[in-house]
């Protein structure tokens, strides 16, 4: 099971930019929690309200800037745009940190957190932006972006549990101190690694991928659907939490919790470890499905132990279902702005866990725990609701990858010919033969990148013959 992950990790650099790229993206689920846990603390503002205040400013920040500075990222490089970004969110956050010790005026508080949020940018859309440039085959894309949200569910395991046990047994600050110096130690090893870096496209980019990605019918749908799986990770955390609290064992809610993300772990690992025939936005439609199933039983739960064991369950199909809704962004937005594609849907994903914990906040208080389970299984809902009703705009690149799927293969190195050098946003792959560079391969024959399946003409069933739209 664990060969084509060995297979992937063996590129040159890969290993490398990976596990930086771990400890790089660590903070994403430290920050967040740590802001809370800060404000809220008893020795401090003591208030939740603000705590909340202050969270949500940072969050909405995050959402508006990110995707821009993806786009920057696209244009002039990965680390020309994340260094001084890294510096000055870190920065921002490390004042955020003292100016709460100090009890400084709220507002201030505020006004770092949207720098913090405004400078954040998504170090996981940067990770799987350079798998695009290193893997040779769409198989081995599907296992390193599977890897990938491997690693998105041990960071969400592992943050969260850090940040609070630090704030609560030494100072709310310690945990803060520990994302910045996981954010600078890991972002400045994973821009530090230069071979691996995708070449950016430069202020020329073709008029055809100008404007906003937000145009394309197929993106907005998997935002859409994006922020109701985030919805139903912030409804269930919170209502997990209210439910452990409810039976007295809220020292459990953690490892309840933990199930869930071990559950996706698990199903993110056998996921990526086979190759997929089926087509994928069918595959993500029944992700979706079973995710809203899944969640649905959480409202019929009566103990910790039935709670943990669904979750356990349900999780195996989380890691999958985002797995290929960032396949799909592969297909959707043109190759070189591909890290502002991934970066919109995992802000999606964000403004989703904030939503879900905001709506389920004020039932759960009302009216119990499963109150708050209940909206998960409205979210899970409206995302199949979405997914069904939008399979026409998802399914409009599937001959196109089918295409860039067929030329890739047909270069395998079994045949004798193999791609080399990056096959990214930037350019073609060069296309050696046994005896050296195939002269006869002209620039417009050049295989086209993993993800520049949206540069294809659409081929879907509804397009009339000779009918390329872009």
């Amino acid at each position: 099971m664990l060969a084509p992950y060995r297979d992937v990790l063996s590129r040159p650099n890969a290993w490398k930019f990976s596990l930086a790229g771990v400890l790089a993206r660590l903070p994403i689920s430290m920050v967040g929690i740590g802001i809370v846990l800060l404000v809220s603390d008893q020795r401090l503002y003591g208030s939740y309200a603000l705590a909340g205040q202050v969270s949500a400013v940072y969050v909405i920040a995050q959402a508006v800037a990110a995707p821009q500075i993806a786009r920057l990222v696209d244009r002039y490089g990965q680390a020309r745009i994340m260094r001084p970004a890294i510096a000055l969110s870190m920065t921002a956050l490390a004042a955020l940190a003292v100016a709460g010790a100090r009890l400084a005026p709220p507002v201030l508080l505020m006004v770092l957190a949207a720098v913090v949020g405004l400078t954040m940018g998504s170090i996981g859309s940067l990770v799987r932006t350079r798998w695009n440039a290193v893997v040779r085959t769409p198989k081995e894309l599907h296992t390193a972006y599977s890897l990938e949200s491997v690693f998105d569910e041990v960071v969400f395991v592992i943050g969260p549990v850090l940040a609070t046990i630090l704030a609560t047994s030494f100072h709310p600050t310690v945990g803060i101190a520990v994302a910045i110096t996981a954010a600078v130690v890991g972002g400045y090893l994973f821009l530090a690694q230069r071979a691996s870096e995708p070449l950016p496209t430069g202020r020329a980019v073709d008029p055809e991928h100008r404007g906003s990605l937000l145009r394309s019918p197929a993106l907005l749908v998997i935002i859409v659907v994006f922020v109701c799986m985030g919805t139903i990770f912030g409804a269930t955390d919170v209502s997990t939490v209210a439910f452990a609290e409810e039976v007295h064992r809220k020292d459990l809610a953690g490892v309840i919790l933990a199930c869930f993300a071990f559950g996706s772990g698990i199903g993110g690992l056998l996921y990526g470890a086979r190759h997929w025939r089926s087509p994928l936005w069918a595959r993500f439609a029944i992700g979706n499905v079973a995710l809203a199933a899944g969640v649905s039983l959480f409202f019929f739960s009566s103990s910790l132990l039935t709670l943990a064991g669904t979750m356990a369950v349900v999780g195996l199909v989380i890691a999958p279902t985002l797995v290929n809704g960032n396949a799909l962004v592969q297909e959707i937005v043109p190759g070189p702005r591909l890290t502002e594609g991934l970066t919109w849907i995992g802000t999606a994903l964000g403004v989703g866990v904030a939503t879900g914990s905001a709506i389920a906040g004020p039932l759960i208080d009302a009216h119990g725990s499963h109150a708050g389970f209940l909206v998960s299984t409205g979210a899970g809902v409206l995302a199949t609701l979405v997914t069904v009703t939008s399979m026409a705009a998802l399914r409009r690149r599937r001959a196109a990858r089918a295409n860039v799927a067929a030329v890739l293969d047909a270069v395998e190195p079994s045949d004798g010919v193999e791609p080399v050098g990056p096959v990214g946003p930037s350019g073609s792959a060069d296309v050696v033969g046994p005896t050296g560079p195939a002269d006869a391969v002209e620039p417009a024959d050049a295989v086209e990148p993993v993800l520049g399946a949206a540069d294809l003409p659409d081929a879907s069933p509804d397009a009339a013959p000779g009918d390329a739209r872009p």
